[in-house]
């Protein structure tokens, strides 16, 4: 048996046990991973809170970890016993101490990148290589509006968007998160809480607006953000940090300029592994050419994991945040 943060039932933090389970051993096609560290990711707290259901209860928490491959079953090609692996994306199960998992979704971390990076860098790195390689692929000389900018994907997509040749806007909630965002590539850091983000991204842009906005905030900037774009804009909202959108009416896209609206999830543009691979190793190659540096600001031990659901929920962390077995 090992330890691990398990739920039995959807709801706050308090919901969070630290517990012995079982770890099967691995089935054909699975390989058993014993971790050396577990990525924290808002998804996380949407499986906690049930807004994204678990496939049934209870069920241990966490898309996110890299370890090294202790035990594979039958028929597994894509990993050998001793390699160091990453992954991320379904089936949820990372706050553990091991754990088995599907092989196909591991890739190999070379030496070069800690396991502690590897763990932080997953979840978050293949989300910007989708949203900036997919959901709109960001060119030379374009200005982009990123929500959360100081956040984990924020650091990682202003570092990588100015690689790319983009010009970065980015709303963050505190001048001391401002100056991380400025520190890490993001040309126009915005304090949403003292200024109008919508009316700073017109000035910037000298009322053009910008082609693109990445939104992971959801309710609260839904709508300013909408009327950041220019016409044929595309908005894309892949997550939802103050509460889900509800009752859009599709009209206002057409209203306000024959825009784009996508909800993306990094389960569908990593759901082949050719496509997992391809972002994985887009996103490899981007931290170990120096391009991304991924910042790890928390280390919390995983049977604390609640408390870093808490400080994550209130907006107290910067950067990437991984757990500890």
């Amino acid at each position: 048996m090992v330890k691990a943060i398990r739920i039995h039932k959807n709801g706050g933090p308090e919901v969070m046990t630290w517990e012995d389970v079982d770890v099967p051993v691995p089935n054909d096609g699975e390989a058993l991973i014993e971790h050396s560290a577990v990525g924290l990711n808002f998804i996380d707290v949407y499986h906690r809170t049930g807004l994204y259901p678990l496939p049934e209860l209870p069920w241990v928490l966490g898309m996110e970890g890299a370890g090294t491959v202790a035990a594979v079953g039958q028929d597994v090609t894509e990993v050998q016993v001793g390699d160091r692996v990453a992954y991320a994306g379904m089936p949820p199960g990372s706050y553990s101490e091991a754990r088995v998992i599907p092989a196909h979704r591991l890739v190999k971390i070379p030496d070069s990148i800690s396991m502690e990076t590897a763990a932080a860098m997953m979840l978050q790195g293949m989300t910007v290589s989708y949203l900036l390689h997919g959901c709109y692929k960001v060119q030379k000389g374009d200005t982009i509006l990123f929500h959360a900018a100081a956040g984990g994907v924020g650091l990682i997509a202003c570092q990588w968007a100015k690689a790319l040749g983009a010009t970065v806007i980015g709303t963050v909630g505190s001048d001391e998160k401002a100056d991380l965002a400025r520190s890490y590539g993001c040309d126009h850091p915005i304090v949403y809480t003292r200024e109008n983000f919508t009316e700073r991204v017109q000035e910037i842009t000298n009322g053009e607006g910008v082609p693109v906005v990445y939104d992971s905030i959801g309710k609260d900037t839904f709508d300013g953000s909408l009327d950041c774009l220019r016409p044929l804009g595309t908005m894309v909202s892949y997550g939802n940090a103050s509460g889900p959108v509800d009752n859009f009416n599709l009209g206002i896209l057409g209203l306000k300029g024959s825009l784009f609206l996508t909800r993306p999830s990094l389960m569908n543009y990593t759901a082949k592994r050719e496509d997992l691979l391809a972002h994985a190793e887009r996103l490899i190659d981007m931290v170990t050419s120096d391009k991304v540096t991924v910042e790890i600001n928390q280390r919390y031990p995983l049977s604390e994991a609640a408390q870093a659901h808490i400080d994550l929920e209130a907006r107290k962390t910067t950067g990437s945040t991984i757990l500890l077995p």
